[in-house]
């Protein structure tokens, strides 16, 4: 191999993934940052702008482009953010390396108040993600919220023009671009849960790619592995999508997986929540049955008519 061709979308966020790729893949092989080229590919994810992803395919949106380019040979990795990564992927196509998961907590950036349950009657929080729609209008059901779509810095952008009072991003992504100073608020964990896959870089390679697997499992982290197979499978036994607000973050510890779950519906009026936990190695069964104990809490009915 001449050059190891790195995939990823053109966001400054995207493009730090894959430089912290490259970076390491560098430290654990000794290669030079010759041995490798980053290509940037625009996806329709990027390119809609004027509505929820939600209406206009979800979030296989923002990895469709770039798995077409790996497919054809154009790249030899895919470096993503797991969160944005569909349950289901192309038929050839593995998620073949998780790097070390930063922090999953969701972020806080206010301009009329430090923290969300601080700000006035009727402010206007502007977030993209049904989750995080969802889990606003729970904790604070007087609030305002307005759709807003782009990277990281145009969201920031729109807060400083006054769209919105405050916004809430990923902790992992701000911190990866040197933006952590503008968060004002870290939320909790068990009020705000993380997407599935959200402070996690994963890989994807074609299947049979014996080359490229063998320099990845150098950089491949194991605990975050375990714990995004838990996640990706709750997920998938749940269908779920940028259609369907739900959340899940497991840890390790021991050799322990600890997993807490929670579907809610868009309005964030009505919620069920499931944790669990087995040996790390059961990652996705564990999942798969917190997603079935979740779903008969819930009962069948529960997902109707959301979209």
């Amino acid at each position: 191999m001449q050059t190891l061709k790195i995939g990823a979308r053109g966001s400054p966020l995207a493009l730090a993934q894959a430089h912290e790729t490259q970076a390491r893949l560098m430290a654990a092989h000794g290669m030079p940052a010759e041995a490798f080229e980053v290509v940037v590919i625009s996806t329709s994810g990027d390119r809609i702008q004027d509505r929820p992803l939600s209406e206009a395919g979800g979030k296989g949106l923002f990895t469709k482009e770039i798995e077409e380019a790996l497919l054809a040979g154009a790249i030899d990795i895919a470096v993503h953010s797991s969160k944005d990564m569909p349950t289901v992927l192309p038929d050839g196509l593995e998620l073949s390396a998780f790097l070390p998961r930063e922090d999953a907590r969701d972020a806080f950036i206010g301009k009329a108040a430090k923290r969300i349950v601080d700000l006035p009657q009727g402010s206007k929080v502007g977030s993209s993600s049904l989750r995080r729609q969802a889990l606003i209008r729970r904790m604070r059901p007087d609030l305002d919220v307005v759709m807003f779509r782009g990277n990281v810095q145009t969201r920031l952008r729109k807060l400083e023009e006054g769209v919105a009072e405050g916004t809430i991003l990923a902790h992992a992504g701000l911190r990866r671009l040197g933006l952590g100073h503008v968060v004002t608020d870290l939320m909790p964990l068990d009020a705000f849960p993380p997407a599935p896959g959200q402070g996690a870089i994963g890989i994807e390679t074609r299947i049979g790619d014996s080359a490229v697997e063998q320099m990845l499992t150098a950089i491949h982290d194991v605990p975050t592995g375990q714990a995004l197979a838990c996640e990706r499978a709750f997920l998938a036994a749940l269908d779920g999508s940028c259609r369907t607000p739900i959340a899940g973050y497991a840890t390790i510890a021991d050799g322990t997986l600890t997993f807490a779950g929670l579907i809610i519906s868009p309005d964030g009026t009505q919620s069920h929540e499931v944790k669990a936990e087995g040996p790390a190695q059961d990652a996705a069964r564990i999942g798969m049955d917190a997603a079935k104990t979740v779903r008969a809490k819930a009962g069948e009915t529960f997902f109707d008519g959301w979209v």
